[in-house]
C-alpha cells in the first residue's frame, strides 16, 4: 500500500515537474519576444549576437517538449518565434543600412579626396 502511495507521489511530481518545464519554455520565448521588442532597436552587433544565440537556446528548449504542446500552445510558440524572428530580421536590416551608409560616406571622402589631389 505505501509502495503504490509513493508511486503515485512519483507520477505526479514527475507530470508536475514536465508541465512546469513546458510552461518554463514558452515563458522563455514570450519574454525574449517583449525583450526584442522593446529594446532592439539599441542593439549593436554584440547585442544581435547573444539576441541570436538566445533565440536558439529557448527555441530548443521549446523543441523538447514539442510532442507535449497543445494545438493553442502550438499557436501560440509559432506566433512567438515569428516575431522574434521578425524583429531579428528587422534588426539585421537596420544594421546593413548602417554600415552601407559607413562605407557609401567612406567612399564619398575617399572620392573628396582623389578630386582635392587632382584640383
Amino acid at each position: 500500500m505505501k509502495g503504490r502511495h509513493l508511486l503515485i507521489c512519483g507520477a505526479l511530481a514527475l507530470t508536475l515537474t514536465s508541465c512546469y518545464t513546458k510552461q518554463a519554455a514558452i515563458n522563455q520565448l514570450e519574454n525574449f519576444s517583449y525583450e526584442l521588442r522593446d529594446n532592439s532597436r539599441y542593439y549593436d552587433l554584440n547585442d544581435w549576437e547573444h539576441a541570436g544565440k538566445k533565440f536558439v537556446k529557448i527555441t530548443k528548449r521549446v523543441k523538447k517538449h514539442e510532442f507535449d504542446y497543445t494545438p493553442q500552445e502550438k499557436a501560440k510558440i509559432g506566433r512567438l518565434e515569428g516575431e522574434c524572428a521578425g524583429y531579428m530580421a528587422r534588426g539585421a536590416k537596420d544594421n546593413v543600412s548602417d554600415r552601407l551608409r559607413g562605407i557609401f560616406n567612406e567612399i564619398r571622402g575617399i572620392l573628396d579626396g582623389v578630386t582635392d589631389v587632382f584640383k
